[in-house]
């Protein structure tokens, strides 16, 4: 009988996430919306220049991914 109790309330738990992470989208113009998938994907290129950035040895590689990471951060600091 525990056990059917705990199922129900990590159903509970997981209605109210969901009602919570659909309210919060809501309140977001599309305008906000779209910035902030602007900005997500600033990040995601922004982490994945970082990763080549630690396995770069080149020089001259590891100077362009050093540009590109100033440019990223440079555009998402003009999109917040």
């Amino acid at each position: 009988m525990a056990r059917g109790w705990e199922s129900k309330s990590v159903e509970a738990q997981q209605a109210e996430a969901m009602d919570n992470k659909g309210s919060s989208r809501s309140l977001l113009t599309p305008e906000q919306a779209s910035r902030k998938r602007h900005v997500d994907g600033l990040l995601l290129s922004r982490k994945r220049v970082l990763q080549q950035l630690e396995a770069a040895r080149d020089p001259r590689h590891r100077q362009i991914l050093q540009r590109a990471l100033a440019d990223l951060d440079g555009k998402i600091q003009e999109i917040r």
